[in-house]
């Protein structure tokens, strides 16, 4: 569970993103967050500080499987993140961690028997994840080589007996 704006304004890349628009320092961090949670198989929960916005419920939405809350008028990502902590730690199948900055924060999560994580820490987690995903991708093909350069030999003799009118 990662208090959102927290990681925002905590890490460069996303902080650097949302002095142009803090949209698109959201989205950034949810892309990361999809791919994150694609590769590690853990469930993520962001939840986004809506104290001073209308609204008397919380709106939880999914983004490619990324779970995201925006808390209700007149409540922080802190408490809606204790309460969700306050519940979840009762599944012992369940290890919460707490991606925060807020040391006040930091405490109450560990009190709670969860574990927690600064931002910084995360974003190494992201940066050890980002480096295993571009180790299992297919190496890349040199630029500038041509599409027939590319591919196999049995790929390059199909294709050769198509143009010669020899499909079948």
């Amino acid at each position: 569970m990662l208090d959102g704006y927290n990681v925002i304004h905590a890490i460069e890349r996303y902080k650097s993103l949302s002095r142009e628009s803090l949209e698109s320092a959201r989205y950034a961090l949810l892309d990361d967050l999809v791919d994150y949670q694609a590769f590690t198989g853990d469930a993520v929960v962001v939840v986004f500080d809506a104290y001073t916005a209308k609204g008397k419920k919380i709106k939880r939405e999914m983004f490619k499987g990324v779970v995201v809350i925006y808390t209700k008028e007149h409540q922080t990502a802190d408490s809606y993140i204790e309460s969700e902590v306050e519940r979840l730690v009762q599944d012992p199948k369940h290890l919460v961690r707490v991606v925060t900055s807020d040391w006040a924060e930091q405490q109450l999560v560990m009190g709670s028997g969860a574990v927690r994580m600064t931002p910084r820490e995360f974003r190494f987690e992201l940066e050890r994840v980002r480096q295993a995903i571009q180790e299992r991708l297919p190496k890349q093909v040199k630029t500038g080589d041509s599409i027939e350069a590319q591919l196999s030999g049995e790929a390059k003799a199909l294709l050769d007996a198509i143009r010669k009118g020899n499909s079948s």
